[in-house]
């Protein structure tokens, strides 16, 4: 775990037990999750830079927290993780005169449907390295933060409120001690609240505000009001008086402000202004914002203005002005003319330009964040950036499995790989297209992983993954952009649902506001359910009001969100909509029965179904109402095919009342034992919903969309942070887990595929992303409070014969690399480091590389590894600790991949035998190299038979130093044992008459010594 996960982690853990009625929480820290990618940014909303410091940028994600790079963009690091509430940014104010000083308000400004709430303001004084929260937590999102240039203890926070529900928060706020009081200096009501502020560059007292009354709901986005609902105000006091300015500017419906104040003339003040028809547009003041002029009323400047909608001005130029939409804009001539600039992304939302030299600039978009040294003609990368927002997952069953999902303004689904599958120059190779599009799902059908069932905002298709084509099969075929709901044959929400039949992978469900089902990938469908939804006749209107229409789909209300068939009972499919009503029926949709929970408050979305894989009649669900401005959590059991409902989240047992739950995931094989994932984190119960506890570890705080169990592996989405896989889980399936009391646990290990990892010539770095864990066998065991001895691990073939043995006082420290090994004649650099066996209270995972006890080396911290990988078969590990000892069996099986290749495990057992003969032939030759330079440096000076004889000895056995040294029989030892590791293999002739060769010649040396 990180230094900076700590701080927040310890602070949800004591919320977690201090709400908890169930007194027993277990510790989990030795499970880590890995982020598996991809580091394809995301959407983000916010950047910032400092004049003090060029080459430094911030970037503030939508949903993946704050960024910075002190490169100019080639490399971004989180800086919010383990100190942010929220990973959803609104706006990020870098002092220009202090490059230590950060303010950066959350929740972000761009009011989609899936927007995640803020929790306020932060503050850095060591340029990120630690935060302190100064308050204004339910804020809500935040439009803009400006520091005083004069002081950088003056702050101004603009409040748009929360996105789904009024609040007294919305305003204006302002601090003069750096955030240890806030005063509210313009409020207008509880519906309207401040989307920018922007300061006067040389007259900080003179302050502009921009009004705004905005709500989502799930059907529509209301963006603008009445004239006293909105505006442009102006203060020259500081914020203690304000007027409102309307000398030139739209004089009814008002939406969205955003201004933009010239530093190299601060008479021009720019507001691009949402409003009807051509009222809506760019226009500029020359007089400090008394009067405005309509300058612009371009339609590419005001598209979705609740979503985009940001003007910068040229800090040197008054004349030179951008806005960012869709488009990315930019013009010489004070708005009146534009051309358009080529950002690596589409959908543009701010941009921050260094006054110093205005070519070098950083721009956001739903793509990620971007630098340019030359006015915007190239672009750093968005490929190294974490921030890819994840609707659902799914796995495939390939050796390794890849995950699928739609991503958030992606043009297609994507899969990436649970670990390293193959060589690539370049791991973003790995990255690769799934069909449908931004919203998904993508569901690899079973048996055959090159079909991928996609989905694209209701648009069913049926992609391969070896053509890179998709045959399409829209149930209904019709557009449905632009179009009231209530007028659709067919309703589908953007994220229409998919569901493979576990019983047969021909068999696939689709959701409209019906339930549709193929059986042959889509060429026919037919209808297997009445309309499943409340369809409330007041919901279904045309999305946004009263001033900009926005029909993409989004807030389609009332269709299907999640559809799920039993495993274990054919024709029981359970099925739940966006707008409230549960599902099920038991004959395959011939009859169906609503079953939505009683004390369940209508209206909510069903995010997730989860129909049990031991029980039937047991079903979970998972229900959001924080798009009705709800934000409890709301999961439910039934064991009765829901004819009754017990609520699981009470806000008192575990998960806060304010984490609204996105997916509740069942164990496949241990009943009872539940996975939670929450807009704030992921969660686990062991007694099936009474009680839950933090399962967060090292993930970082960003809302958890699904969750799958596959292969003894928890697989994880997020809405901001991409995939992440928890490594084998099976421990938390066995008894005692988790209450281990004051016993030593040895957990009995999964079942290990035999992976290998290809030698590769080029250092790794150790942090990067996608993080793919080395080949290992994961080994867990508990020890009791207060335990303080020596612990060792054995590993015994079926036969009793030692394999490899690990003990607590060889353990070296996690994060030391080992010694770095560059062999240029196999065209690959590895690592050689003794595995860490660790002996802390509580849980303790130990990765066991497979491999036999290694050679003798001289360095005793890299004595005994590098052995030969143990062939497929049974083992049996055995865990002493103190004076207790227990065991467990371990399965290692063939990579299927390999099998399929016609390699047998025939072929291994010869390939093993051979490398342990060359391997105990490399210890010997080590030894005994050893045993003679130690003997060499006792012998008199002067010539002697004894010392010509072992000198000769050690010039056969080691390589001189030098730069290219012929190799002598150690190294060629080595490279004969390395030529036999790098693949599953027969052995070949060559290498067996090569190893007779060097006995031979080793034999040759012993008997040199002994004349």
């Amino acid at each position: 775990m990180s230094r900076k996960s700590l701080p927040l982690l310890v602070t949800l853990s004591l919320s977690v037990l201090l709400q908890s009625e169930a007194g027993f929480a277990q510790n989990f820290d030795a499970l880590e999750y890995r982020n598996v990618g991809p580091t394809r940014g995301g959407r983000v909303t916010a950047v910032a830079g400092t004049v003090q410091a060029p080459g430094t940028f911030y970037l503030g994600a939508s949903g993946g927290g704050v960024w910075k790079t002190s490169d100019f963009g080639t490399t971004w690091n989180n800086i919010s993780d383990g100190y942010f509430a929220s990973p959803s940014i609104g706006d990020i104010a870098a002092s220009q005169s202090d490059t230590n000083l950060l303010y950066v308000g959350t929740g972000s400004d761009g009011l989609r449907s899936n927007v995640i709430p803020g929790k306020g303001v932060y503050k850095s004084i060591n340029g990120g390295d630690s935060w302190t929260h100064i308050g204004l937590e339910n804020s809500g999102h935040i439009g803009a933060v400006e520091i005083d240039p004069t002081d950088n203890n003056t702050v101004w926070v603009a409040a748009i409120g929360s996105a789904f529900a009024d609040n007294p928060e919305r305003g204006l706020y302002k601090t003069e001690d750096g955030g240890v009081s806030w005063s509210q200096v313009l409020k207008i009501s509880d519906a309207v609240g401040i989307a920018d502020v922007e300061l006067l560059p040389n007259n900080p007292e003179v302050v502009f505000a921009a009004a705004w009354k905005a709500r989502r709901q799930p059907w529509t986005i209301i963006s603008g009001g009445t004239q006293e609902e909105g505006g442009l105000f102006k203060s020259v006091d500081g914020g203690d008086n304000w007027r409102r300015i309307t000398e030139g500017l739209p004089t009814g419906l008002i939406g969205k402000i955003d201004i933009a104040i010239s530093a190299s003339d601060s008479s021009v003040v720019y507001a691009l202004v949402e409003a009807p028809g051509e009222e809506g547009g760019l226009y500029r003041s020359d007089d400090q914002g008394e009067t405005f002029t309509q300058v612009s009323a371009k339609k590419g400047l005001r598209i979705r203005p609740f979503y985009y909608g940001n003007v910068e001005a040229d800090p040197t130029d008054a004349n030179v002005v951008y806005v960012l939409a869709t488009d990315y804009f930019k013009s010489v001539d004070g708005g009146v003319s534009w051309e358009e600039l080529d950002p690596p992304h589409g959908d543009n939302h701010d941009m921050w330009i260094n006054p110093n030299d205005p070519q070098l600039f950083i721009q956001a978009n739903d793509g990620g964040a971007n630098v340019t040294h030359n006015g915007g003609l190239t672009w750093s990368s968005q490929f190294n950036q974490a921030t890819t927002e994840l609707y659902t997952v799914d796995v495939d069953d390939q050796y390794p499995y890849w995950l699928y999902a739609g991503q958030q303004d992606n043009g297609t689904a994507i899969a990436v790989p649970s670990r390293a599958p193959y060589s690539v120059q370049n791991v973003n190779a790995w990255l690769i297209e799934a069909g449908g599009c931004e919203t998904g799902p993508a569901i690899p059908k079973p048996g055959d992983h090159t079909t991928v069932y996609a989905n694209c905002k209701g648009r069913f298709s049926t992609f391969n993954k070896n053509t890179g084509t998709e045959r399409s099969y829209y149930v209904g075929a019709t557009n449905m952009y632009g179009q009231n709901p209530r007028d659709l044959k067919y309703r589908f929400q953007r994220v229409a649902p998919i569901a493979v039949s576990p019983h047969d992978p021909n068999v696939v469900y689709h959701g409209s506001q019906y339930l549709h089902r193929t059986s042959d990938n889509g060429v026919t469908w037919e209808t297997i359910s009445p309309d499943l939804t409340a369809f409330e006749a007041d919901k279904q209107v045309v999305s946004g009001s009263p001033i900009t229409r926005d029909v993409t789909g989004e807030e389609v209300y009332s269709t299907l969100y999640s559809i799920r068939e039993s495993a274990i009972a054919p024709g029981v499919i359970w099925t739940g909509s966006n707008d409230g009503p549960v599902h099920v029926t038991r004959d395959g949709g011939e009859s169906w029965d609503d079953v939505t929970p009683r004390g369940l408050p209508k209206g909510g979305r069903v995010d997730s179904v989860e129909p049990s894989r031991h029980d039937p009649a047991v079903a979970y669900i998972a229900v959001l109402r924080y798009q009705l401005g709800d934000d409890k959590p709301y999961a439910y059991r039934t064991s009765d095919y829901g004819k009754r409902w017990t609520l699981m989240t009470d806000g008192k047992n575990g998960i806060p009342r304010d984490y609204p739950v996105r997916v509740v995931r069942e164990d496949p094989v241990r009943p009872g034992l539940l996975y939670a994932g929450t807009d704030s984190g992921l969660f686990v119960s062991f007694d099936n919903g009474d009680s839950w506890q933090s399962f967060q570890q090292n993930l970082p705080v960003t809302p958890v969309t699904d969750i799958r169990v596959h292969r003894d592996d928890l697989v994880v989405s997020t809405m901001g942070r991409a995939f992440w896989v928890l490594d084998d889980i099976s421990a938390l399936r066995q008894d005692p887990m988790p209450d281990m009391g004051d016993a030593v646990v040895l957990f009995e290990p999964a079942e290990t595929v035999r992976y290998r990892e290809r030698p590769t010539y080029g250092d790794k770095d150790p942090d990067a992303i996608p993080q793919y864990r080395e080949p290992s066998a994961i080994i867990d065991y508990y020890l009791p409070e207060g335990f303080d001895g020596t612990v060792l691990v054995e590993i015994t073939t079926a036969d009793g014969e030692p394999v490899n043995a690990f003990t607590t006082t060889d353990a070296m420290d996690k994060d030391d690399r080992g010694e770095r090994v560059d062999n240029m004649a196999l065209n690959e650099i590895r690592y050689i480091k003794q595995s860490s066996l660790t002996a802390d209270e509580g849980l303790n995972r130990f990765h066991w590389d497979m491999r036999y006890r290694g050679p003798w080396r001289s360095n005793e911290k890299r004595r005994f590894t590098g052995g030969a990988l143990a062939a497929a078969g049974d083992y049996t590990i055995t865990l002493t600790a103190g004076d207790k000892t227990v065991t467990q069996p371990l399965s290692i099986v063939m990579d299927p991949r390999v099998l399929e290749m016609g390699v047998t495990e025939e072929d291994v057992q010869a390939q093993l035998a051979l490398q342990r003969q060359v391997l105990d032939l490399l210890d010997k030759a080590r030894r005994k190299a050893h045993s003679l330079e130690s003997e060499l440096e006792s012998l008199d000076a002067g010539d002697s038979p004894r010392r010509s004889a072992v000198e000769n000895a050690i010039r056969l056995l080691v390589t001189e130093e030098g730069t290219y040294m012929q190799p002598r029989l150690i190294s060629q030892i080595s490279y004969l044992s390395r030529m036999l590791d790098r693949a599953d293999q027969e052995p070949g002739g060559e290498a067996l008459a090569r190893f007779d060769e060097l006995q031979a010649e080793y034999e040759a040396v012993l008997k040199g010594l002994e004349g």
